[in-house]
This record gives C-alpha cells, sequence and structure tokens, in this order.
C-alpha cells in the first residue's frame, strides 16, 4: 500500500501530481519540480545523503540539491509538475530496485534512496552517459516522460530503442546492441554521442517503462525551422 496520499491528473500530454501530506510526513523532489504548496508546508534545499550520493546523483544527470518538504504541525498539499511535457508514473518500491533513465526522478516518500550506478558500456543509453539512476527502498517514487508512457511487461525477450527507455525493473537483464540491418555510423560523433542505431535487449521477467516521443528526432525536425543570422 502506498505511503503517501496522491493523485496524477492532466495525462498523458502535461502530467501534474498532487500530493496530500499529513503532519510528520515527508516528501523529497528534483530543484524546481514544485508548482504549488500550500503554506502550512515547508520546504528545505540540501545534498540528501551527503557529497558522495550528491556527486552521484549528478553524474546520472540529476541535481546535486534535493528539495524536502514537510508537513510539521498540519497536514497541507504540493502539487509536483516535470519540467518537460509528457506523462507522469507512480511506482511503490517494496525493497527492491527500479533503474531509471537520466532526467526521469521527479518525487519520491521517505523510505526511497537514490543513488547512481555505473553500468559501464551497458548503460550507453542515447549518449546520456555511462551512469544511471538507482531507486531502491521502500516507499513511493514518482518518474516522467517526453510523451506518454506504456507500461511493459517483459516475460521473456523485448527490444527497445535507447531513446525510449524511461525506466525498467532490477529483475530484467539488458545489453545494448547495435539494431542488426541499421546503417549508424553515418559519422562516428553521431553512433557514439547520439546512439543512432542502438537497442536495448530485455531479457527476463520485470516492467519497462517506454516513452513514445524521443527529444533527437524532434531537435532534427525543428533545426531547419531555427531563424538564422543573414550575411550582408
Amino acid at each position: 500500500m502506498s505511503q503517501l496520499d496522491f493523485e496524477i491528473s492532466q495525462r498523458p500530454d502535461f502530467a501534474i501530481v498532487t500530493v496530500r501530506m499529513q503532519p510528520g510526513e515527508k516528501v523529497y523532489s528534483e530543484p524546481a519540480a514544485m508548482a504549488s504548496m500550500t503554506p502550512s508546508l515547508t520546504m528545505k534545499a540540501g545534498m540528501k545523503g551527503g557529497w558522495k550520493k550528491a556527486l552521484g546523483r549528478m553524474f546520472a544527470g540529476e541535481s546535486l540539491i534535493v528539495n524536502t518538504f514537510s508537513a510539521e504541525t498540519a497536514p497541507g498539499e504540493v502539487l509536483f509538475a516535470p519540467g518537460i511535457p509528457g506523462d507522469m508514473m507512480h511506482y511503490e518500491l517494496d525493497n527492491n530496485s527500479l533503474y531509471l533513465q537520466r532526467g526521469a526522478f521527479l518525487a519520491h516518500s521517505e523510505g526511497v534512496e537514490l543513488s547512481a550506478k555505473w553500468q559501464g558500456a551497458k548503460g550507453f543509453f542515447s549518449g546520456q552517459g555511462l551512469v544511471l539512476l538507482k531507486a531502491h527502498g521502500k516507499g513511493d517514487l514518482f518518474f516522467n516522460s517526453f510523451g506518454a508512457i506504456l507500461e511493459i511487461d517483459v516475460a521473456d525477450e523485448y527490444v527497445v530503442d535507447t531513446g525510449y527507455i524511461v525506466a525498467f525493473e532490477d529483475t530484467l537483464d539488458y545489453k545494448v546492441v547495435v539494431l542488426p540491418g541499421s546503417r549508424p555510423t553515418k559519422t562516428i560523433k553521431n553512433f557514439l554521442f547520439g546512439g543512432e542505431g542502438l537497442v536495448c535487449r530485455f531479457s527476463g521477467q520485470g516492467k519497462v517503462w517506454v516513452q513514445t516521443r524521443y527529444v533527437h528526432p524532434l531537435l532534427s525536425w525543428v533545426y531547419p525551422f531555427r531563424p538564422v543570422k543573414s550575411k550582408d
């Protein structure tokens, strides 16, 4: 059963979560995730877990700073909104772990810890780095995507383009490979830093969350329309 009383609304395009807190409860979030809150709550910013964990979060694409919202003497509510348009998911950790793609973390309850997980070449998703964010413990976790989110139950094997992965359970094994038949070598730079032609092959049993949009194709589509200074 979830620790927090919450409601996710405005899905799937502009998801926002309302967390209703009772005295003594705390919620932790990314900086700038708070859209609004009642004045009965207090907010403090700091490096949760000390320098080591803060640096780990930074290498995994998150902020050094974590905001802590507390209901100290009276109930209240806080609304969290991601910085990008898209969906949001709630996941209840029960002494297990969930791996998050870079920038997917939004907020969590007490009992949940975030740490960096060095994955070597396995973690090289779409040129976004060799480190994944690992959420583990017991409690509520909220993560977000660019676009809507599809929850997929993997029973044997499943292949996902690395740019569309949002999160996956630790019960799944995976490896990053070149998609057979693809031509990822327009330039070495595009392959290594753009992730073109890379897919993640999952195996085992567990859930993987896939987003319906990927920012690199969007940027490629927008690029020709960018303002260009004329040469006089």
